[in-house]
């Protein structure tokens, strides 16, 4: 049973017992599913759930790599005074009913407290996920989101039958934990880059692998024409897709290296204090009208394949 099969059947199985309460008791579902995911980075990824306040309340998680637990400061602090205890290097974790809005709890004061203190919150209804990090000026933003089902029915249903969920929904919800406790981790090597981009171009091909997307048979045919080769049968098919995100994942990240170097320097953060709110709603502004940011739309002009201009026009 897969990661996040067994999630949703543990959950499944906690709520039939109707002995449980509305949040707290699907906590060890969380933790497992987590741990598991966490198996995967290098140093790997250990979820603790409830965490000591440190002033800034008790958040119903966090996340803590091997290193810290090996680290001699870990050892020295156990049971020492709280706030000078390690704090979660990948984030806090804050999770609330599945029948609870996911906007409702990012925009508390709550998770304000959380980002203030930890500067990563990974906020759940334990259907739907979302991290508040921070952007290059210390703003507070909403990184990536994703969901597993729409509204508290029905994720209940997809608990009840966890086999139902498909392959691709259940990938791509892997994907995005992975991430989510990559985001604070240094790209110290090339290895390290090349495991989020790989990540980001699994999760594509998830999508577009069993959907009947009509625009493909056009790209079909400029990449058979370009290559050279045709793509034909089931097999072709799977190499032609694979082929396609590939080719759109690295073009875009050669295109960020080159559009990188020309990059002025970013402004120091403000030092006006402001909401968590309106944080998030001048970033996200910021991100769709500030030409600071990489925009792909524009950034692939940067490169000098014809190919691959036209694949991503």
């Amino acid at each position: 049973m897969d990661p996040v099969e067994r999630y949703l059947s543990d959950i499944g199985e906690i709520r039939a017992t109707g002995a449980g309460t509305v949040e707290t008791s699907y906590y060890p579902a969380l933790s497992t599913l987590l741990n598991e995911i966490g198996k995967r980075p290098t140093p790997k990824v250990r979820c603790v759930i409830q965490l000591q306040n440190k002033g800034a309340g008790m958040p119903d998680g966090g996340m803590f790599t091997a290193d810290q637990f090996r680290s001699k400061a870990a050892k020295q602090n156990a049971g020492a005074n709280p706030l000078e205890t390690l704090p979660p290097s990948r984030g806090v974790i804050e999770v609330k009913s599945p029948a609870e809005d996911l906007a409702d709890i990012i925009a508390s004061e709550q998770i304000a407290r959380y980002w203030d203190y930890d500067g990563l919150v990974l906020v759940t209804n334990y259907r739907a996920f979302t991290l508040i990090g921070r952007t290059a000026t210390g703003h507070a933003v909403e990184l990536e989101r994703f969901t597993l089902a729409a509204t508290e029915a029905e994720f209940w249903k997809l608990a009840a039958h966890p086999r139902t969920c498909p392959d691709g929904l259940r990938e791509r919800f892997a994907e995005y934990l992975y991430r989510a406790m990559m985001h604070n981790a240094p790209l110290a090597k090339p290895h390290d880059v090349a495991a989020i981009l790989a990540s980001y171009a699994r999760d594509a091909k998830a999508r577009i692998e069993h959907a009947d997307l009509p625009a493909l048979a056009g790209l079909r045919e400029a990449l058979e024409l370009a290559l050279g080769l045709k793509f034909e049968g089931e097999k072709g098919e799977h190499f032609f897709r694979s082929t396609l995100i590939q080719t759109l994942f690295y073009g875009i990240f050669s295109a960020w290296v080159l559009w990188a170097r020309k990059r002025a320097p970013t402004p120091a953060a403000s030092t006006k204090e402001k909401t968590l709110k309106y944080e998030l709603k001048e970033s996200a502004t910021a991100y769709r009208t500030d030409a600071k940011h990489f925009d792909w739309r524009t950034a692939v002009w940067h490169l000098r394949v014809p190919m691959i201009r036209a694949l991503f026009a």
